[in-house]
């Protein structure tokens, strides 16, 4: 064979073998060391996989029953304080052991056209016993197309615990919304109240020139009665 043949062979294989080593050049260069591999989401130590998720408001603990909203004209009562007195072991005080009295009505801080009126329990018995919690109260009046009576929301936003020495008072008050003008009046003749806890009622009578606002029907009405706070010795 002619050394001229080989050598033409020779150099176009080196040629070749060149060019195979800039490639698998470019390659490493561009893959330096270990591939890296894709990002993974990160595994809580409890298992599963982290999410990222949007940050929720938070709010406020809500009472037994939420505060009533009378639309125009009235709105949610006020958080009220009151001395919390005992501590959840002193026995209730039963209906026959109380007496009940209204106070007078007052404009309410929660809207001007709100009113509140003080609804009084007097401990006539000779021991201490406790009275805390919302009672059930029902205004009764005349016909009306709901019925002759109104059953009112109650909030629970009265003190825990509350023991009432004998002698001594404590008070819920009734927050009403008044009528606007020129719209149709209905004015309760008593107050049907029944003490927490308990079964038997206590009646008495209504201020005769103090109309309330029918809202049998609506979800936040502006009448309720309020949680029983302990009266000042």
């Amino acid at each position: 064979m002619s050394h001229r043949k080989i050598r033409p062979n020779i150099a176009r294989v080196a040629k070749g073998i060149a060019a195979c080593a800039g490639v698998l050049a470019v390659v490493a260069c561009s893959n330096p060391g270990t591939p890296t591999a894709a990002p993974q989401a990160f595994a809580p130590a409890g298992g599963g996989v982290e999410t990222s998720v949007a940050p929720t408001a938070t709010s406020a603990p809500t009472a037994t029953t939420a505060a009533p909203n009378g639309g125009t004209g009235a709105s949610k009562p006020t958080a009220t304080t009151g001395k919390q007195v005992g501590s959840g072991s002193t026995p209730r005080c039963a209906t026959t052991d109380l007496s009940l009295a209204l106070g007078a009505p007052k404009p309410s801080p929660n809207s001007p056209g709100q009113v509140d009126v003080p609804l009084t329990y007097k401990n006539t018995s000779s021991r201490t016993c406790a009275l805390y919690g919302v009672p059930g109260v029902d205004l009764n009046g005349p016909g009306d197309p709901n019925g002759p009576v109104y059953h009112l929301p109650r909030v629970d936003n009265g003190v825990k615990y509350n023991d009432v020495p004998a002698g001594s008072t404590a008070t819920a008050t009734i927050t009403i919304l008044k009528p606007a003008e020129g719209s149709a009046t209905w004015t309760p003749t008593r107050v049907t109240t029944i003490p927490p806890g308990q079964t038997q009622p206590l009646t008495v009578n209504w201020p005769s020139d103090l109309p309330v606002l029918r809202q049998d029907a609506a979800t936040h009405p502006g009448t309720y009665v309020n949680g029983i706070l302990s009266d000042p010795a």
